[in-house]
């Protein structure tokens, strides 16, 4: 079994004893059995479908319980499909309490609001828009228990492991105290507008089986939401193997690729871009130097210059990296940045000397970010040189090498926010002052 800290044993004791104190009115008479009967098994069918199939949670069925049942009651809806569910996680006793425990509470929290805010009367007389005050308030007290609850159980020493807030997907495994409420909320949000239709329908002449059609729109969703969380993961796979294969072939710039991503994100930021196409720029950094797994070790961990001949072959690898990725559709136009990202704006780039409006935004941008990282690392060639001078010395560049609007863009980033990389293996080594380049040279961008 595996070692769970004893603060985070006692903080699932605590949850699970103040279910058993919420649900300690339970029975009376206003409890309907057969729908609390009929809401828990069908509860336990739906998380057993969409934990096992889809790989995330499933509140609509929790929330009309919520909507429907007296707040003992409601506690009771989730408990059949934490206990009769399978874990083959260790520890199994805790874990099944505390998958009991968490959604139970968050519940009875949720059905005490809106219970206590009249929104039973509004579901049986079907008060459009006044049902939805009541309801928005349960939600968000919903929201808040599970964000209590997973506070706990992460400040306790993650122990057991939350399940996922977010109704598909997986969540960060050291998310913030307050990053847990805020990332449920809209998600949440509409789990409970699903759930507060099931309750209305419920509660209207065409009864239960009438509400039970709205759980249909809701399962096509979640399966849609899990199909493309599970495509994203399979991306981000993709371009991990892609950079680690680069960073095992070539040791002196070992997270090179990921601080390039970082800068473009920064510039694109910066630029006002929209978010799908600054993932799209993170990518191209990420990836710009992929190429290099067609140019020979020794070239890339040659020390000092290189021959003209050797040169040659280095300047290959952008067309190498653009015929690595060509087929993978969802990098868009970050080929492009692969294979352009060493044009110059005057003309004197590779591999196809294009000039000014000819290279592509995203390898204008992508070469900002590759040369600012080259000139702020130690590799076997160059020294580290200082961000104030890297920056220098591309506004120095800028018009002839680089586009100023990208330089400034980045420049102005910097200021505002500094730049704070992710920690990689040649970070380890010191920053010295710059030396000056030779005159006309290139401005440190990397090989």
């Amino acid at each position: 079994m595996e070692a769970v800290p004893a603060r985070a044993r006692a903080w699932v004791a605590c949850v699970a004893l103040s279910v058993v104190l919420c649900a300690l009115p339970f029975p009376d008479t206003r409890t309907p059995w057969w729908a609390l009967t009929l809401l828990a098994g069908l509860y336990a069918a739906c998380d057993h479908v969409v934990r096992r199939r889809l790989g995330g949670t499933f509140y609509p069925v929790l929330l009309a319980g919520a909507f429907l049942l007296p707040p003992p009651a409601a506690a009771l809806v989730p408990l059949p499909a934490a206990l009769l569910a399978r874990d083959e996680e260790r520890p199994v006793r805790l874990r099944r309490v505390w998958r009991a425990a968490r959604p139970a509470l968050a519940v009875w929290g949720a059905a005490r609001v809106h219970w206590s805010l009249g929104g039973r009367d509004a579901v049986v007389a079907c008060h459009f828009p006044y049902v939805l005050v009541p309801a928005g308030a349960a939600v968000l007290a919903f929201c808040l228990v599970l964000a209590v609850l997973d506070g706990g159980i992460l400040a306790a020493g993650v122990g057991v492991p939350p399940t996922p807030l977010r109704p598909w997907g997986r969540m960060s495994p050291r998310p913030s105290w307050g990053g847990l409420l805020f990332r449920s909320l809209a998600p949440v949000a509409v789990h409970g507008l699903a759930g507060l239709m099931m309750a209305v329908l419920w509660r209207s002449r065409y009864g239960p089986v009438a509400a039970l059609l709205v759980l249909l729109p809701m399962c096509v969703s979640c399966w849609v939401f899990a199909q493309y969380h599970r495509e994203r993961a399979a991306h981000q796979a993709t371009i991990r193997a892609l950079v680690q294969a680069v960073d095992i072939k070539d040791g002196y710039t070992r997270g090179h690729s990921e601080r390039v991503g970082q800068a473009s994100v920064l510039i694109a930021r910066e630029l006002g871009m929209d978010d799908a196409r600054v993932e799209v720029l993170r990518f191209a950094g990420i990836l710009h130097d992929v190429g290099k797994l067609g140019v020979p070790t020794r070239l890339l961990r040659k020390d000092g210059p290189l021959t003209p001949e050797e040169r040659r072959v280095i300047e290959l690898h952008p067309e190498y990296g653009h015929e690595m990725v060509r087929g993978i559709s969802f990098l868009g136009e970050a080929r492009a940045a692969i294979l352009h990202h060493h044009e110059r704006l005057d003309g004197s780039g590779y591999p196809y000397g294009l000039a000014g409006g000819q290279i592509p935004e995203c390898a204008r941008v992508v070469a900002v970010a590759d040369a600012f990282d080259a000139m702020t690392s130690t590799r076997s060639y160059s020294r580290a040189r200082p961000v104030e001078a890297a920056v220098a010395e591309l506004r120095r560049c800028a018009g002839t090498h680089f586009d100023p609007r990208m330089v400034t863009a980045l420049a102005d980033a910097l200021g505002r926010d500094g730049w704070h990389p992710a920690v990689t293996a040649d970070e380890t080594s010191p920053v010295v002052p710059a030396q000056q380049p030779a005159a006309g040279s290139p401005s440190g961008a990397g090989r």
